[in-house]
Order: C-alpha cells, then sequence, then structure tokens
C-alpha cells in the first residue's frame, strides 16, 4: 500500500521562513519587499488579507499584501518605516529571511460587486491594500462596469506606484477619453500641474450609477470619514461602502484583544468591514 503524504498544516502562530528576493525603495520611507517562500507551497491569498511579518531579534508587525493574488510564488509587501519592526523591515537586502504568518483577515467584496462600478479611494500608504483588488480588476475588466482610482498624497514625492499609475490609466478605462485614474496631492511641488486638494473633492465629479457602485477604502480614518460622507452624498447605499481598518493588530488571530473595535477583531473579522459594521465606532480613538 503506497502511504500519501500528510497535507501540509499551517500554524496561525507559528512563523514561515521566506527569503527577500527583491527590494524596491518606493520613496523616501516606504519600500516594497518581495519574497519566496524558503519552505513550502507559496503563500496564496485574497486581495485585502494581510500577514504578520517577523524580523528575528526584533518583533512583528502585521502589514496587508500588496502584490497580485494569481503570482503567489512572490509574496508582495509595500512598508512605511514608522517603527523599530518596520525601520528594520526597511534595511533588509536581498537574500535576508523573515518570518510570515498569514495570510488573515477578511477581503474585499470582490465577487459580489461583480456587475457594478467600482470607486477605490485611497489615502497616502492607503494604496497598497488596494493594490491586489486592482490587480483583479485588472484580470477581470469585462466583468465590472467603470472603475475608478481616487488617490491622495502629501506631496508629489510621495506618490507610490508612479509608473503603475500610468498604466493603470490605460487599463481601467471603460471608454475613449476616460480617466479612471485620479490623483491629488496636498502640497504641490516642483513641475506638478495635477490636482491639489483633499481626494474627498475627486468624488463629486464621478460618472457612476449609484445604486449599482461598490466603493472601497484605505486611508487615515479621518479621511475615510469624510469620503463616506461624500459617497453618501451620490448615493450609494452605505452597505455597499467598504473600508480597511487596521487598528492596533497584534496577535491577528483575535486573542490578544488589542484591535478590538466595538464587537469587532479587527484582525479576525477585519481588516476589511462594511460601513454599517463600524459606523458606530469609528469616532472611538484607539488606545
Amino acid at each position: 500500500m503506497v502511504s500519501l503524504p500528510s497535507p501540509i498544516v499551517v500554524d496561525p502562530m507559528r512563523p514561515r521562513p521566506f527569503r527577500v528576493a527583491r527590494v524596491m525603495r518606493e520613496t523616501a520611507d516606504v519600500v516594497t519587499l518581495e519574497l519566496e517562500a524558503q519552505t513550502g507551497p507559496p503563500l496564496r491569498f485574497q486581495p485585502g488579507q494581510f500577514t504578520m511579518l517577523y524580523v528575528f531579534g526584533v518583533g512583528e508587525v502585521p502589514i496587508s499584501i500588496s502584490g497580485d493574488p494569481q503570482k503567489p510564488e512572490r509574496l508582495v509587501h509595500t512598508i512605511r518605516k514608522v517603527g523599530a519592526v518596520t525601520e528594520a523591515l526597511c534595511n533588509l537586502r536581498k537574500g535576508a529571511v523573515v518570518g510570515v504568518r498569514g495570510p488573515f483577515g477578511s477581503h474585499w467584496p470582490l465577487e459580489q460587486a461583480r456587475g457594478h462600478d467600482v470607486v477605490m479611494v485611497a489615502g497616502g500608504i492607503g494604496l497598497p491594500p488596494l493594490r491586489p483588488a486592482i490587480y483583479h480588476l485588472l484580470h477581470h475588466r469585462q466583468d465590472y462596469g467603470r472603475v475608478y482610482l481616487l488617490y491622495g498624497a502629501r506631496t508629489p514625492r510621495d506618490l507610490l506606484f508612479p509608473e503603475e499609475l500610468k498604466r493603470w490609466q490605460y487599463t481601467l478605462s471603460h471608454a475613449p477619453g476616460a480617466t479612471p485614474v485620479r490623483v491629488t496631492v496636498d502640497r504641490a511641488e516642483g513641475d506638478w500641474d495635477g490636482a491639489v486638494g483633499l481626494v474627498t473633492s475627486l468624488i463629486a465629479p464621478l460618472t457612476i450609477d449609484p445604486s449599482r457602485t461598490t466603493a472601497l477604502m484605505v486611508g487615515p480614518e479621518v479621511m475615510m470619514r469624510f469620503t463616506i460622507a461624500e459617497l453618501r452624498k451620490r448615493g450609494i447605499p452605505e452597505e455597499n461602502l467598504y473600508l480597511s481598518m487596521e487598528r492596533n493588530m497584534k496577535c491577528a488571530v483575535g486573542f490578544c484583544g488589542h484591535c478590538q473595535l466595538g464587537p469587532h477583531f479587527v484582525c479576525r473579522d477585519g481588516p476589511v468591514l462594511a460601513f454599517p459594521q463600524v459606523r458606530d465606532w469609528m469616532t472611538r480613538k484607539e488606545v
């Protein structure tokens, strides 16, 4: 009798070793890492999910996956340097090894959005968590109506993925002359000739069917609150509004309670949540 190999059991509390295959500096304080699994199969994920990245001897942090779900052999994360662990991650070089737990959390509702117009709104480092959703929409462009990406950054120097933004302008287009990618900055510098102002100012001119529109948003919570208000003015039902909450996640599996938001644990029930789930809790300060 031939014995079959046992299936691989993934322990959510045990990091798997991944090797840094490529390092790309995006801005002065943002780096993208491409990782390859050292053992076991590639890590497959859904757009919107995150992993816990562990730097040996320093600690671990939750980071949204920013790569293409159809290319799981390279696990991609875009990281801003904001603390000891993220600084250690941003200082890694090709060939270094990190620990990876995951993927964790909920994902963007792209299947139920089929046939809808899709509006994505990102502020600053909020673009990387939306990037896998953009890749999905590109792979299945015929299944959706109009698609818009509204992106705001502090300055032109802080814009992420500028070359991809140019490509997406054409590949996401639904009609000749359409401008599906709209970018604004808080403060113009150099030869910037684009929009200046809040990302919410890009919502009013959109051509959408409000009753059949799904909106996805990531960014500072104050930005998301004002974005929701503008989207509601356009008539988009609040149950079609989704946001990624990334509050104070520590364990990723709902054990420690650090990320509790009302009745929800952001790491387990989120990070992607429908607005009605968090409406009453978004004004509560993180502690």
